[in-house]
């Protein structure tokens, strides 16, 4: 698994007193909300009720978002067939966003259930996780076909690795392949989404990415501290019918210009 760093990364500035206090009170709130709902989500999904424990993982999701005073606007509407979201991966925050605005169950990297509180919330909204590996694209076509059968709306980064949130690497085909499967694709959509995450005033653009190898803490406190926050903006794009496709890496190509295409575009 290789991670993306192009060798300039922005400057750290010091959090001060306010912004651990920030910190403080935010990760206090934030706890209190994700562990508060964790509880009734985990048994929704126990018995069953699907539907209302990824509601639970929604309003979760929003409640973080608004404690960290950072905004989300949609452009555009998520789209209601069975099938797969794609977007670009800027940040940690991508899952918090994603789940905000729709429900989807997310694929990820293996690595991902090991992170500190990331990892907890991953496991329990039902993450899948895969090792992204050659040597296991077959084993992860079928695990995903399986999802999709069981009718879950499943969301990835095709880009392998988080950037600066300034680009779009080129998106890498191998989870596609369960999509145009002959047996699925007449059912199936695959919808692009941009993400664009926009800095506070005054600091560098660069300010919500994540590059691959960065430790999680450090950048969760950095982005707590701050005292006024940015915005997101979740731009969807028109479904993609997996039928009208030839082939996964033609739907790779057809995802990747379409996300490419809304990165600070304001639609």
């Amino acid at each position: 698994m290789t991670t993306w760093d192009d060798g300039s990364r922005p400057v750290v500035k010091p959090f001060g007193i306010m912004g651990w206090l920030r910190c403080i009170l935010r990760v206090a709130a934030m706890a209190v909300i994700i562990f508060g709902l964790m509880g009734p989500m985990v048994l929704l999904r126990v018995l069953g009720f699907a539907a209302a424990a990824q509601w639970c993982v929604g309003l979760a999701c929003r409640g973080v978002l608004r404690v960290i005073g950072l905004p989300v606007i949609p452009k555009g509407s998520p789209m209601q067939y069975g099938g797969a979201v794609v977007a670009n991966h800027c940040s940690w925050l991508d899952i918090f966003t994603l789940n905000a605005v729709q429900e989807v169950l997310f694929v990820a990297k293996a690595e991902v259930q090991h992170w500190p509180l990331i990892g907890i919330i991953a496991r329990s909204v039902g993450t899948i996780f895969i090792e992204r590996r050659t040597s296991h694209a077959a084993r992860h076509t079928n695990l995903v076909k399986d999802y999709i059968v069981q009718g879950h709306r499943l969301l990835f980064f095709p880009e392998g690795t988080s950037t600066d949130g300034q680009r779009v690497l080129p998106f890498r085909s191998t989870l596609f392949a369960a999509f145009i499967e002959p047996d699925l694709k007449d059912r199936l959509w695959v919808q692009p989404v941009t993400l664009n995450y926009i800095a506070p005033d005054g600091e560098d653009p660069r300010f919500y990415g994540w590059w691959g190898d960065t430790a999680f803490a450090p950048d969760l406190f950095r982005v707590l501290a701050q005292r006024r926050q940015g915005r997101i903006e979740a731009v969807f794009h028109p479904p993609i019918q997996a039928a009208t496709v030839k082939c996964r890496k033609d739907m790779a190509r057809l995802c990747e210009t379409a996300v490419r295409s809304g990165l600070h575009d304001p639609l």
